[in-house]
């Protein structure tokens, strides 16, 4: 009799757990909405891997992404065409170059490594912080004079609006002016385009976040230190920042579960640290 109530109470305690996961995942199946992101090409692999994952749960939410460079994704929030704009710094605030959009809420998600890269080619595996000004100022031309081969220094930048470039320019070569035209110059309008510029042209050199490194570039040293996580949580490496997803005011309904879901222990320290990025909780802001 005793064996008979123990088997009808573990029978009933399973319904009432599958009950509850059933029931859970029937209110996290009936969030609806459109969001529309729109910004940061340096952060699109987080939002499209985010969203995959997202959608997964939440099958009536549909999300687009696009990347168009940083500045584009608060004007399209202030011009009401998305409804997340992600930026690689924080636009509710004036920075350098760029005014803060009033009435805009930063919501942070990810910490980006940014990198200077070269072409693989290319034998220098470091520079210092006064031989990266002066190539990316035009100033030095040829890889000779900072320890290379006797060939022309290819340089590749971002178009001005690019929140890569505004990490890179204000940590990488501490405020220091980029050189903007010159045979051996080209421009480049996303880490897509940057990538692919620095794969396939010899002797060039650019900059980058890590999720778009690979094994036909060289993330290059600088003043010895390598581009690494861990040289970011010790302090080592400076060239890193907070990525941003702006709305316009505090985010509500689908948008807000959506950063939430970004924003959670679990796509932090699961798909985003995979992905190369680190998570915010690892950083001392």
């Amino acid at each position: 009799m005793k064996k008979w109530i123990k088997s009808v109470s573990a029978i009933a305690l399973a319904v009432s757990l599958m009950a509850g996961v059933t029931s859970a995942a029937s209110a996290a199946s009936t969030l609806k909405g459109k969001i529309v992101i729109n910004g940061s090409s340096a952060l699109l692999p987080l939002t499209l891997q985010a969203a995959s994952e997202f959608k997964k749960q939440n099958p009536k939410v549909k999300i687009s992404a696009s990347a168009a460079g940083s500045i584009t994704g608060p004007q399209s929030v202030r011009k009401g065409i998305a409804d997340i704009g992600a930026v690689d710094w924080d636009a509710s605030k004036d920075v350098p170059g760029f005014k803060k959009f009033d009435g805009q809420v930063a919501n942070p998600v990810a910490v980006t490594v940014f990198a200077a890269v070269a072409n693989k080619n290319v034998k220098v595996d470091s520079l210092t912080t006064k031989q990266l000004q002066d190539i990316f100022s035009g100033k030095v031309t040829n890889w000779k004079d900072v320890g290379g081969d006797d060939a022309e220094i290819v340089v590749v930048n971002r178009k001005f609006g690019s929140g890569t470039r505004v990490n890179f320019q204000m940590k990488a070569l501490e405020g220091k002016e980029l050189m903007s035209k010159g045979d051996n110059y080209k421009e480049v309008g996303s880490s897509g385009d940057m990538k692919t510029t620095i794969e396939t042209t010899p002797n060039s050199i650019g900059y980058i976040d890590l999720p778009y490194v690979t094994d036909k570039m060289k993330a290059m040293k600088i003043n010895n230190v390598a581009p690494t996580e861990k040289n970011v949580l010790n302090g080592s490496y400076k060239v890193w920042g907070i990525g941003y997803f702006m709305t316009k005011g505090e985010p509500t309904g689908a948008t807000k579960a959506f950063i939430e879901y970004i924003q959670s222990s679990k796509f932090q320290n699961g798909s985003l640290k995979k992905l190369k990025f680190i998570p915010l909780s690892a950083v001392k802001k």
